[in-house]
């Protein structure tokens, strides 16, 4: 038996007041709605598409020192998160979910890149926003195509 795609939803659903673009778990609108009907390999575009956004932000901020010892403390903390997807997805859910509880990256397994963040709640706000940010311009460029070169 194959295991179901499960949803990126965190329960923060911003689409129910007009967003296009969840502020929550970043799916567009009309994935949201059809999510339970899509088919797993739709499902599983869609976890790639965030998925490779989220790789393309953290990439220039964290680098990933034991992989291991990441895994085992998202285990330990009981951090939801996906083996499968890159480590890099796997600091992202963390700060997510505790970015005011970790005085040290290095207990976790990671550093940050650059030395102008230093406070992991203000790494937490920027990469949330700059997935929202690329999010919404991926909608509006590939889903919104006519407005988008009307502009």
């Amino acid at each position: 038996m194959s295991k179901s795609v499960k949803t990126p939803c965190i329960g923060v659903c911003s689409t129910v007041f007009g967003d296009e673009v969840c502020r929550g778990c970043k799916r567009f609108q009309h994935e949201i709605i059809e999510w339970n009907s899509y088919k797993d390999k739709e499902k599983e575009l869609v976890l790639q598409r965030l998925e490779s956004l989220k790789v393309q932000i953290m990439e220039s901020k964290i680098l990933i020192t034991d992989e291991s010892l990441l895994k085992s403390k998202l285990i330990e903390y009981k951090i939801k998160f996906d083996e499968e997807s890159n480590s890099l997805c796997w600091v992202f859910d963390l700060l997510r979910s505790g970015s005011q509880s970790i005085l040290n990256p290095n207990d976790f397994g990671f550093d940050l890149v650059t030395k102008t963040i230093t406070n992991l709640s203000d790494l937490k706000r920027i990469m949330e926003e700059e997935l929202f940010q690329l999010s919404e311009a991926h909608y509006q460029r590939y889903f919104k195509t006519e407005e988008y070169f009307n502009v």
